[in-house]
């Protein structure tokens, strides 16, 4: 099953078509994507069982983020040994490093990002794993059971807004307007080839500059939701960003950042790509 938000209402891709969520339900749920995952069961118990209409054909730059107004954005960081490496930290135990980005940073698969005016904004490309039930002091093996489906995330970050001051400001430098880009749907994971083990790439302008694959996360999914959850409620619909692969700006040799006129598109195997832009502030 796939969950999008077009037009700011919840619709279903179907055999990549748009299915209007509030129409075909007759109103048994409404338009608000959102919405959706505080009764996620009985909501994808009705979409597996219900005769729905042929969908219509959609422009990917009308889908908004596919969860748009969650009530907590997790993210975790040094999530891959290569990139903890390259970004010149020891590989974390016990927990990666935990931050947010703030709500305000959220956007869809395709968009136009302004870029900080002399900052040096890199990329990094994250399974986000969407949170489906509550979930507090989960065990490692019924995390799965609170996981409403996957989703591509890019985990934009200005590492002079990051990285400066006395000590690091981590949520500050990833959450400028539009540097949480999320989509371009929430796929469950019983649609997935294996939901642990999902290949993703990032290329700037054509050229791959990221690729990896989910089943090399230090901290997997279902490690993380059950650590995580031992410390804080998750809430159905929250977000969790889980890492991202080495090949990051930060970790080159020249260094190197996202320019004006830059394209970057970030894909996941089985869910799909987001594409964002670039200009000058």
């Amino acid at each position: 099953m796939r969950v999008a938000n077009l037009d700011g209402r919840a619709a279903l891709i179907v055999r990549g078509r748009a299915v209007d969520v509030a129409d075909a339900s007759g109103g048994r749920y409404g338009p608000d994507p959102q919405a959706l995952y505080d009764d996620w069961d009985a909501f994808t118990a009705w979409a597996r069982d219900a005769d729905l209409p042929e969908g219509r054909e959609f422009d990917a730059a009308r889908l908004g983020p596919p969860v748009p107004a969650p009530r907590q954005i997790v993210a975790v960081g040094l999530n891959y040994r290569a990139h903890a490496a390259e970004s010149g930290f020891a590989v974390p135990e016990g927990l990666p490093p935990v931050f947010t980005k703030f709500l305000s940073s959220l956007s869809g698969p395709v968009t136009e990002v302004t870029l900080p005016d002399g900052g040096h904004t890199d990329w990094e490309v994250e399974l986000v794993a969407v949170i489906g039930r509550t979930a507090s002091h989960v065990a490692e093996a019924d995390a799965w059971d609170h996981v409403a489906g996957l989703t591509v995330g890019q985990d934009l970050s200005e590492r002079i807004s990051q990285l400066a001051g006395p000590a690091p400001q981590f949520s500050l430098g990833k959450s400028f307007p539009g540097f949480a880009p999320t989509g371009p749907w929430v796929v469950t994971p019983d649609e997935l080839p294996d939901r642990d083990d999902l290949e993703l790439r990032a290329a700037i302008n054509g050229e791959e500059v990221q690729k990896g694959r989910t089943r090399d996360l230090i901290f997997s999914i279902p490690v993380l939701v059950s650590r995580l959850s031992a410390v804080l409620t998750l809430l159905p619909g929250d977000l969790l960003f889980t890492g991202t692969p080495a090949g990051v700006g930060l970790g080159r040799d020249p260094q190197r950042w996202l320019a004006p006129g830059d394209e970057l598109v970030s894909r996941i195997e089985g869910i799909g790509e987001l594409r964002q832009s670039f200009v000058r502030a």
